[in-house]
């Protein structure tokens, strides 16, 4: 039996999507900058998209613009505000949970001479309005905060929190990572008070290699690629047509029937936790409520190294992560589970199980009766 349990690393495609791009790079392979028949063709894709996630997010059409996926997202969103905005003030704020595609930029423009302020968060993840206040100054340009953690699943208060920013200094754009959170809550920017929101394809059951960043209207936000001034010269830069097209397809596709995938999915994370309380020694970080994200469960392991269970696992189909995908080839220890107050012994024993639209009963089933034999039979073979 093979149980994929990756999903926040990366989805498995929809059909459709996929069946949509084969038709776009075989048959309506035009550039959209081209002004004959098969470019304006490749152009209405491009419209239909921006169309299609516009209304998603209950937003204007101009305010998408598309790049390789959510990495670059963040990278213009925070490098491109900062070099924007940079003569009003030096000021950003973010939290120690991101992903590193915000904190590597942070620590790149700490380097160009802004001043980061990180947030903590407490046990499950969550940061504090209280501190949030505090921390905004007169001259605080961005704040960049995620909607759901990827690796321990707990949901920030980003409406609050984007309320909280814009009373006390209303110059101060708000950026939030949305890549977890896209297609598994309903987000709305503008009533989050939210300027710039970065999403990725293959999140979503779409492709890899795409995603858009939404930009408030009259944000000031600096392109940080230049060239042939495709989308208005905010991304230069040949505009991936099957991809874009692919991610349209999936949001509209995991948006159709939202709450009724996410009540399953919820009830299958549920079914999951129950299960490994019968376990010794395994613990469940972050949320594990409905607050919560519905498809992470990140689990720690007393006794076991993480690389151990994750391939002993795989031995038997079940595919699993040890924290970020993005990160998960570097030897580093988690800066998520630290924050949150993970035991030392804990931190490079943590596993995340991640589902999707496709996972069954069955699979999670299979995937707790495989831990119930392989935790005990690892844990005596590391005994001395």
């Amino acid at each position: 039996m093979e149980v994929y349990l990756d999903n926040s690393a990366t989805t498995r495609c929809f059909d459709e999507v996929a069946q949509l791009m084969h038709r776009i790079m075989c048959e309506d392979y035009g550039n959209p900058s081209s002004m004959h028949h098969k470019g304006v063709e490749a152009e209405q894709y491009l419209r239909y998209a921006r169309e299609t996630l516009a209304k998603l997010l209950k937003v204007n059409e101009k305010e998408i613009l598309f790049t390789s996926g959510g990495t670059e997202s963040d990278n213009i969103a925070l490098i491109g505000t900062a070099m924007a905005n940079h003569r009003r003030g030096r000021h950003l704020i973010t939290t120690k949970i991101e992903h590193p595609a915000v904190l590597q930029p942070m620590a790149y423009l700490e380097n160009q001479g802004f001043q980061v302020t990180y947030l903590p968060v407490d046990h499950e993840g969550r940061i504090s309005l209280a501190d949030l206040e505090r921390a905004i100054r007169p001259d605080t340009i961005l704040v960049s905060i995620m909607h759901t953690n990827n690796e321990i699943g707990v949901v920030e208060p980003i409406a609050e929190a984007g309320a909280l920013i814009k009373r006390i200094n209303p110059q101060t754009l708000f950026h939030v990572d949305a890549v977890q959170g896209f297609g598994k809550f309903r987000i709305y920017p503008s009533k989050m008070h939210v300027d710039m929101l970065s999403v990725s394809g293959h999140k979503i059951h779409g492709p890899k290699g795409v995603g858009f960043l939404y930009i408030r209207d009259g944000a000031k936000v600096n392109p940080i690629i230049y060239g042939g001034g495709q989308q208005k010269g905010m991304r230069s830069g040949t505009e991936n047509v099957p991809g874009i097209a692919g991610l349209a397809k999936a949001a509209e596709m995991v948006y159709e029937n939202l709450d009724r995938d996410m009540d399953r999915m919820y009830d299958l994370r549920d079914m999951f936790i129950r299960g490994t309380r019968n376990i010794d020694d395994v613990r469940v970080n972050g949320c594990p409520g409905r607050e919560g994200a519905a498809h992470i469960v990140s689990l720690s392991v007393r006794g076991i190294r993480s690389e151990v269970l994750l391939h002993a696992l795989e031995e038997r189909g079940i595919y699993v992560s040890a924290g970020s995908a993005c990160a998960s080839n570097k030897p580093q220890t988690s800066a998520t589970l630290k924050a949150i107050g993970v035991e030392r012994e804990l931190l490079d024993s943590t596993i995340r199980f991640s589902i999707s639209v496709f996972t069954t009963t069955e699979e999670i089933q299979y995937t707790i009766q495989a831990l119930e034999e392989v935790i005990p039979m690892l844990r005596r073979y590391v005994r001395h």
